[in-house]
């Protein structure tokens, strides 16, 4: 446990954290794979999917055929098939939501004002597949391209050792009706989707977590295609004060844990807190606050990514955050309902950029923090979705965060 005062030299550099710090060596490799992919096209992606992924495709091979995509259903359970598609439904209703309300202004003296809202043609989605196949971010990244319209949707996700793609990331692309799946992962993929080849398509913007690579390669990519966000490491931080319950706060502590690289924060005003969990997440930092608006002030500052608030008023306090990329209210919506089943994309800003970047929505011009507030009852009805997803990507402490509350 990482404890940091208010004005500590620790702090400081959890306010001023940043993705490409000292990366310069990233810089240049993937400036160089997004040059050879420029230049030579599928020759590049092949060889770089042989040197990164250990797979020796043709170019005919990068295309995930039909036949490997059908094939995908075989192993899986027709309750685990249901399951995701009432996952999907939540995603789409939320997404439907948003697409409500279109901006018209007609005045008397005949000026009619409006915004002419139209779907990018083409959009290409990452999905990481490397130390554990990402299957819930396949649905929340496709359904907002989906339902904001846009017609041609396109994955690229890395293969494994044998040339395949993991067989859930197929099915729910299947369920989804995205069929333009390519195998090829890492920079080479964002380059050949920014910049196109013989058998990948130009894509108008790109959107998807992935490494310090994939992230770097969006970044030099930006302006050759739009992009969602810059992503680092995934981030929790917890508002936590005497009212919290403790078993709870260890719980997602431990989950963000899970996540390689992945910051857990907790900002509490209760010391009782910090002796009760203090030995039990030594990977976590612990601040303490003199009162709520003091952890509201160190909050708004670190501008996390996922930021649960677990008082005894927490919608009141939500009222005081400025900077979030998702908020979730009291103690049966842990970040792990918004990972997988709640609606709103779990692709959110990292390292302070909620401070500028909203979460993937049909709108990018917009700044926006989802809130997420669930009773223990209808935390209920996912639970055993949660479980089924969590386990497939190897994400246990996800799964326990949720069943913690019903124990």
């Amino acid at each position: 446990m990482k404890i940091l005062t208010q004005t500590g030299p620790g702090i400081q550099k959890l306010y001023n954290r940043n993705l490409f710090a000292h990366k310069k060596h990233v810089d240049e490799r993937v400036r160089k794979i997004v040059e050879d992919v420029r230049l030579h096209g599928d020759e590049a992606v092949i060889k770089y999917t042989k040197k990164f992924d250990n797979v020796k495709l043709t170019a005919k091979e990068l295309k995930v055929p039909e036949n490997e995509i059908s094939g995908a259903f075989q192993n899986i359970t027709s309750d685990f098939i249901a399951d995701l598609k009432m996952i999907i439904q939540n995603v789409t209703l939320f997404y439907k939501k948003q697409k409500q309300k279109p901006c018209r202004l007609r005045q008397d003296d005949g000026i009619i004002l409006k915004e002419n809202i139209l779907p990018l043609e083409t959009v290409g989605i990452y999905i990481p597949a490397g130390s554990a196949p990402l299957i819930s971010t396949v649905y929340m990244t496709v359904v907002p391209a989906k339902v904001a319209g846009v017609k041609r949707i396109v994955i690229v996700t890395p293969p494994d050792k044998n040339g395949r793609i993991n067989p859930y990331i197929l099915a729910v692309a299947n369920l989804l009706k995205v069929n333009e799946i390519y195998k090829v992962g890492g920079a080479q993929a964002i380059a050949a989707l920014g910049f196109g080849t013989k058998h990948i398509p130009k894509v108008d913007k790109i959107v998807g977590p992935g490494n310090m690579y994939v992230t770097e390669a969006k970044r030099q990519l930006f302006g050759f295609v739009d992009i969602d966000m810059l992503a680092g490491p995934s981030e929790l931080a917890i508002i936590a004060n005497r009212y919290s319950n403790p078993n709870y706060i260890v719980a997602d502590l431990e989950a963000q844990i899970e996540h390689l690289g992945g910051l857990a924060v907790l900002v509490t005003t209760s010391k009782k807190i910090i002796r009760q969990i203090r030995k039990k997440v030594p990977n976590a930092y612990l601040i303490y606050a003199k009162n709520i608006d003091e952890a509201i002030s160190v909050v708004n500052k670190i501008a996390p990514e996922h930021l649960q608030i677990l008082t005894n008023n927490p919608s009141a306090v939500a009222n005081k955050i400025r900077h979030a990329g998702a908020i979730f209210l009291g103690p049966y919506s842990p970040t792990a309902l918004g990972d997988y089943a709640a609606g709103p994309s779990h692709v959110l800003p990292t390292m302070g950029s909620a401070r500028f970047f909203s979460g993937l929505c049909l709108s990018d011009f917009m700044k926006k923090s989802h809130i997420i507030s669930y009773s223990k009852r209808a935390l209920e009805k996912v639970r055993g979705p949660i479980e089924k997803i969590a386990a497939l990507e190897g994400l246990k402490k996800h799964y326990e965060s949720v069943n913690i509350r019903f124990k």
